[in-house]
């Protein structure tokens, strides 16, 4: 079998580590070079402990330019904060090496939205608009043919992916979506900081960035470019004592035109060529502990009419891993359809219960 080559920028954080368990195991890939600012000389295997002791672990994490970690690589994955991310890739534009983004750098089209969300000012402005968004339930084809991809951010996946078949049926058109999402602690990355101190975090629950994340406008633009129109997001992110999952609840008015049997039905037929995706059958709700882990998605719908109105209000659910589906686990999803492979190849495994 032949070998796609790939580098890895970036290789201390989770995502990294995420990246890696997926890809070390693979007969079909070849990880040449991992480099980093940290643990420079030590193996990822003393850096990500749950590597430690497997094969193709003795790989070395180097402090080297970007176009000496790109050498001879087929595809490049970024696994840095955003502004660092831009500056490396402005560096490996011109190589020729294929490009996956885990940062924010490029998944926004608007500069205006970039300022306001995640920083005064973009290294390479012009790029925006240019990298396919790596979602592959919404642009599985232009995946497969991109030089550069960027991949969604976690909150943005496991909302998003709850609302598409909504956006494609036309619901989402001058509509309000009310959104509440809770996270685990490993989407604060791997420094840790005052908001994600275990003994603050682990028995409490508290919003934060109320009605401001930086994933809205990635939401809206997504949606956007799946059929929704004049659609707006109150969307609140919250803290939970937990380390991997999101559990995302968005609410809004629905047409008197639409059951649940016909939302049911929506999301059935969308998802049917999505093995990754699950529709939970009326009357369940998806829960974060049945995706642990996983590339896996568990999406649920109800809806309630009030008796004396009439008035249809639709919830959907959605759970999703933060550091698979809603990371690194996404972006190797891109990495496959960029091989000509199914979107889930080698993800396929299901999750630890309970």
């Amino acid at each position: 079998m032949s070998k796609t080559k790939v580098s890895i920028i970036g290789g201390a954080g989770y995502g990294a580590a995420e990246l890696l368990r997926h890809l070390i195991v693979r007969d079909d890939v070849e990880v040449l070079r991992v480099s980093s600012k940290d643990y420079v000389g030590k193996t990822i295997g003393q850096v990500h402990r749950s590597l430690f002791g497997l094969e193709k672990t003795d790989l070395v994490i180097q402090d080297i330019t970007p176009q000496e970690c790109v050498a001879g690589a087929d595809i490049v994955f970024l696994a840095m904060p955003h502004i660092i991310t831009a500056r490396v890739a402005m560096e490996l534009f011109d190589t020729g090496v294929r490009i996956i983004d885990l940062s924010g750098d490029f998944r926004l089209d608007s500069l205006d939205d970039y300022i306001r969300d995640y920083a005064p000012e973009h290294p390479c402005a012009e790029r925006l608009g240019t990298f396919t968004y790596g979602m592959p339930e919404l642009n599985a084809e232009a995946i497969k043919t991109a030089q550069h991809v960027a991949s969604p951010g976690c909150f943005a996946t496991g909302i998003a992916v709850g609302l598409l078949p909504l956006a494609k049926a036309g619901i989402l058109v001058d509509s309000n979506v009310r959104t509440v999402a809770m996270t685990g602690s490993s989407g604060s990355g791997v420094r840790p900081i005052e908001g994600t101190h275990h003994p603050v975090r682990t028995n409490n629950l508290k919003a934060y960035k109320t009605l401001q994340h930086q994933h809205r406008a990635e939401i809206l633009q997504t949606l956007g470019k799946a059929g929704a129109s004049n659609t707006s997001l109150d969307f609140i992110p919250v803290s939970a004592p937990l380390v991997r999952g999101i559990l995302a609840i968005s609410q809004l008015d629905l047409p008197e035109n639409f059951s649940e049997d016909d939302i049911q039905k929506l999301y059935e037929e969308y998802y049917a060529d999505h093995r990754s995706v699950i529709v939970m059958p009326l009357g369940q709700s998806p829960e974060v502990v049945a995706v642990k882990n996983t590339i896996r998605v568990e999406v649920g719908i109800s809806v309630r009419i009030d008796e004396e109105t009439g008035k249809r209000t639709l919830a959907c659910i959605s759970a999703i891993d933060n550091l698979v589906k809603g990371g690194a686990g996404q972006a190797i999803q891109s990495f496959n359809l960029m091989t000509g492979k199914d979107a889930s190849f080698g993800l396929d495994q299901p999750g630890i219960w309970p």
